[in-house]
């Protein structure tokens, strides 16, 4: 950023923190705090290792020093502020699960945003119908940036290491599942079964509309995949799309298709694209519900389940008005926010100030007249 651009967007954040505070998590006195600075003079990016004993030490930190990231760890330690991670003596961590639209799509920020929603309610479905969490300890935020976290509270998860968070992780990404296991006969189709079931399915229909010289070449090139194997396996496949799912693994050719790089692609899409790091590291820096995200201007908005269906980032997370101000816009852009659409072209233009912060923080235009 060039000067006058940091210093309007410090300014535009000073205000917010005038005005709105930092919702502080539970047990406060056991978390570590982080904080990126919108002038980083020095080779430390993150100030860390930080600690506040009650919400109003942290609310005067912030107002004071107007960070434009603030983050808090999902663990518990004894002594949060020691310098080394050994020192701070782990006493537990929430749950965690980070979903960001850069790891599902790319497009229209607006197409992203939605998708990423799309894949946290598909997430917060299986964590609670699947996994048997209650809503009680299921909290939402809306990451100010690209996604959504989810912290689970409960505190029966909160000694758990690495290795348990891994399972859950891979449950509901659909890693390492056993086709066996999910197309055994009997037993009731649903969860990753029911999934399973389906996806097979969907890339049997897609071979099915495929040219069939294509068709026999996709599944000749998989190990043990003969081409008169795949030309038999394509003449019987509208007998096998009839068949029940538990029969289907006697068949080699669907075996390999069930072990091909494509398909587990298609089990992923089927379960919830959640960041696996995040989730097993037990010693995380978050973002804190209630900040700014310097990267787009946009509030960290904590959500009940129950308001996620009708939350509208773009609405609901913009803290700035409609004040006008004058950007030099650096590339053609078209978005949308407090709903309306704004399509730019590169150059002066008068525009609202959250777009304007929201232009700024992203790097994608600079205060206009500003050295």
């Amino acid at each position: 950023m060039k000067p006058a651009t940091l210093e309007f967007v410090k300014q535009r954040f000073s205000e917010y923190y005038r005005r709105q505070n930092v919702a502080p998590p539970s047990s406060l006195e056991q978390r570590e705090w982080g904080f990126i600075f919108f002038d980083t003079t020095s080779d430390v990016r993150m100030r860390r290792h930080m600690a506040f004993t009650d919400p109003q030490e942290l609310t005067a930190y912030v107002k004071n020093l107007v960070p434009a990231h603030v983050y808090y760890s999902t663990a518990y330690y004894q002594t949060p502020s020691a310098p080394t991670m050994s020192d701070k003596h782990w006493a537990g961590a929430d749950l965690i699960f980070d979903l960001d639209a850069d790891q599902i799509v790319r497009g229209p920020y607006a197409m992203m945003l939605a998708r990423v929603k799309e894949e946290t309610e598909k997430l917060v479905g299986m964590l609670t119908e699947e996994l048997g969490f209650s809503k009680n300890h299921i909290r939402i935020a809306f990451s100010g940036g690209r996604g959504y976290h989810i912290h689970v509270t409960d505190i029966a998860v909160r000694g758990w290491g690495s290795p348990e968070r891994r399972e859950v992780v891979d449950y509901v990404c659909g890693i390492g599942l056993d086709p066996a296991v999910m197309l055994a006969p009997g037993g009731s189709r649903t969860g990753w079964r029911r999934r399973y079931a389906g996806a097979l399915r969907d890339q049997l229909l897609r071979l099915k509309g495929l040219d069939p010289a294509e068709a026999t070449a996709q599944l000749a090139g998989l190990p043990g995949v003969s081409k008169q194997a795949a030309s038999k396996f394509l003449a019987e496949l509208d007998a096998l799309l009839a068949e029940n799912p538990g029969d289907l693994l006697q068949d080699r050719v669907i075996r390999a298709i069930a072990a091909a790089p494509d398909f587990e692609e298609r089990l992923r899409d089927a379960g919830a694209r959640a960041d696996e790091p995040v989730t097993t590291d037990i010693k995380r820096l978050i973002r804190a519900p209630g900040s700014l995200h310097g990267g787009s201007g946009m509030r960290v908005v904590p959500l009940d389940i129950r308001d996620l269906a009708d939350f509208d980032p773009l609405v609901d997370a913009v803290v700035f008005g409609e004040r006008e101000v004058r950007v030099d816009v650096k590339a053609n852009f078209t978005t949308s926010l407090l709903g309306k659409t704004y399509t730019l072209k590169a150059g002066a233009a008068n525009v609202p100030e959250a777009l304007a912060v929201f232009l700024c923080c992203r790097n994608m235009a600079e205060i206009a007249g500003g050295a």
